[in-house]
């Protein structure tokens, strides 16, 4: 499956050489662009039949704006109903941070594109528990291996990718 998912990813040109600004502030010399693999047929069935294996019959969460692609596909390939969970609350409607149904007390997990610090996923379970849900795991497409892992751990979180940086740069 990793083979097959880092080829794909290389084959929608998700996978980019150079030197680029990451949203955290820092710079990288690759850049991974979510939103060619979030956009390609491929790519997704594959990202969404990988998360199916792993997520149970959890209810699922998906990091706006990035990872409802995600979570939407491994919904219809799973059957399991999610959430979306916004950066911050909207502040217009029903004021919600966290968008769908779930009930107090009942098990999510997150779902998310790609990890450097973790922060933003850190931020959704927070979130999600504020709201009544227990979660305790995050699945990523691509850890970068930039500390999101031990961030997650901090706060009493597991992070499980389908890919780490060191299989994309693998044989590059």
């Amino acid at each position: 499956m990793t083979a097959d998912l880092v080829a794909a990813l290389r084959d929608a040109d998700a996978v980019r050489f150079g030197e680029f600004e990451l949203s955290h502030g820092g710079t990288s010399d690759y850049y991974v662009d979510k939103y060619l693999f979030e956009t390609d047929p491929r790519c997704l069935e594959l990202i969404a039949d990988a998360f199916a294996e792993r997520v149970g019959d959890h209810k699922l969460a998906g990091v706006a704006l990035g990872a409802v692609p995600l979570v939407a596909a491994t919904s219809v390939a799973t059957g399991n109903p999610y959430v979306i969970v916004r950066k911050k609350t909207k502040e217009y409607g029903t004021g919600n941070r966290v968008e769908g149904r779930f009930e107090a007390g009942e098990e999510v997990v997150v779902l998310e594109d790609i990890a450097t610090t973790g922060q933003s996923a850190v931020d959704a379970v927070e979130a999600l528990r504020e709201a009544g849900a227990v979660v305790n795991r995050v699945l990523v497409v691509v850890d970068r291996e930039e500390g999101a892992s031990e961030l997650m751990a901090e706060h009493d979180i597991e992070l499980e990718s389908l890919l780490t940086a060191s299989d994309l740069l693998e044989n590059q």
